[in-house]
């Protein structure tokens, strides 16, 4: 965000740039998401790994399209590089082997996805404390596993939802009810889109699928639809919900940064997140960009 303010950009849209593009992160693996996911509705994480990497590009692209215009509307530009690309690999090489690391042991068959979460963690910490020296006190490393158990107890309590919902019943009342509102697949499909982006205004990704997906498993079984794909569209709708407000942590996260308020982010994020909208349905249209891959891989 400094960059680009010191290029010339409006330090709003910059902040919403940073904070809409990074939602893509649970899209184009390794993602955490699409590992809850594929545990809760044992569709291979590999494949969803594979079949999140078009999607993503797709989502990207939308939104680059939008920063482009937008750019050129208001007379923003970049500034040259004053280092050379080698050195700039070079700084960032160690970071950058991070989806490298997960995603070549996954595929080459070295260790599952769960293993590689418990990889990622060692990768992080030598990369972390002996490369970058960026975790360099004790006290910074107990911050990090204070907030990595926070966000386990989060998924913990919601999956204790989930467990009481399945064993009272309410998911096949519930799944009921939503068939019974109409028996057109497209209806049923734009409504669990609206249900999914108004719940990631108030929850985190992780706590929807727990929350949303035991009740959305019969409806997906019913209409024939491919989990799969259907992983993929969710997860899109998720990451969009990550900057909606109220609760768009994204935008918090840059607003904190940029010591900006999220009523002056908000305005610039707009044209961003209907891009990003906008590549959802596509992605729902054409089921095809997401099962590509993983059929072309064999997953």
């Amino acid at each position: 965000i400094p960059g680009m303010v010191k290029a010339g950009y409006d330090k709003a849209f910059a902040s919403s740039a940073v904070a809409v593009t990074s939602g893509i992160a649970i899209v184009i693996p390794p993602s955490i998401a699409f590992i809850v996911y594929g545990g809760i509705t044992d569709v291979s994480v590999p494949a969803l790994f594979a079949g999140g990497f078009i999607p993503g590009l797709v989502v990207a692209g939308f939104i680059l399209a939008a920063v482009v215009i937008i750019s050129k509307k208001r007379g923003y530009h970049g500034v040259r590089r004053t280092k050379p690309m080698l050195q700039i690999l070079k700084e960032s090489f160690w970071g950058a082997m991070t989806p490298v690391v997960i995603l070549g042991g996954i595929y080459g068959g070295i260790f599952t996805p769960t293993e590689a979460a418990a990889i990622a963690v060692f990768y992080g910490l030598f990369v972390g404390i002996f490369i970058y020296k960026t975790i360099n006190s004790v006290k910074m490393l107990f911050e990090i596993f204070a907030q990595s158990m926070r966000a386990t107890a989060v998924v913990t309590c919601a999956g204790l939802f989930s467990w009481v919902a399945s064993t009272v019943g309410l998911i096949e009342k519930g799944s009921s009810l939503f068939l019974s509102l109409s028996s057109s697949p497209v209806v049923i499909m734009l409504m669990i889109n609206i249900i999914l982006l108004f719940a990631g205004m108030l929850l985190d990704a992780i706590s929807i699928y727990y929350v949303f997906l035991p009740f959305m498993l019969p409806i997906i079984a019913n209409f024939g639809w491919d989990p799969l794909w259907f992983g993929i569209v969710m997860t899109v709708n998720l990451a969009i919900g990550q900057v909606t407000p109220p609760v768009a942590v994204n935008l918090y996260v840059a607003a904190h940064i940029s010591n900006l308020t999220m009523e002056e982010i908000n305005k610039s994020s707009l044209p961003l997140i209907l891009a990003a909208i906008l590549a959802l349905v596509v992605i729902i249209l054409f089921p095809g960009l997401t099962t590509f891959l993983p059929n072309l891989l064999g997953l």
